[in-house]
């Protein structure tokens, strides 16, 4: 029996790419191409949808219905810590590895842990707070001028 094709059903896809630049549509044909979407349009969607996010690699939502897709940035705890690092962009063929030597306040990871708390595994806001501590530890970064240990 064929497969019946549904025009009215929601399809999420969940993708990682880096912010800003054009994903390789040869990438993107295989998942696009059995829903009916132009990967070269998806791709271009993609692009404005992580300019904020330049140079980082970021997880993009499409919810695709009705033949027309929806871009949507979901940022992981990471990129938003370097994005409140505020680096410049970096260029991801000129610079391999980079070390976020930067500071954030202890303000700005209480705002990260609201922000992302629906989908982090703590009970509690100061669950979140501690996983995004230990985030910004492994990206390298210092909080209110302290360097984070593991104890």
């Amino acid at each position: 029996m064929l497969f019946k094709f549904n025009p009215n059903e929601i399809k999420a896809l969940y993708l990682r790419c880096t912010g800003g630049e054009v994903g390789a549509t040869s990438a993107l044909a295989p998942k696009m191409g059995p829903l009916g979407l132009s990967p070269k349009k998806v791709g271009d969607d993609i692009t404005k949808a992580t300019g904020d996010w330049k140079g980082l690699r970021i997880t993009v939502k499409l919810t695709i219905q009705n033949r027309q897709a929806q871009t949507e940035a979901v940022p992981s705890v990471s990129a938003l810590i370097i994005k409140a690092l505020k680096e410049p962009p970096r260029d991801r063929r000129k610079q391999n590895s980079i070390k976020h030597s930067g500071n954030i306040t202890f303000d700005e990871i209480v705002n990260i842990a609201q922000h992302t708390w629906h989908w982090s595994l703590a009970r509690e806001l100061s669950g979140t707070i501690k996983e995004i501590l230990g985030t910004a530890q492994s990206v390298g970064c210092s909080v209110a001028g302290r360097h984070l240990m593991a104890s």
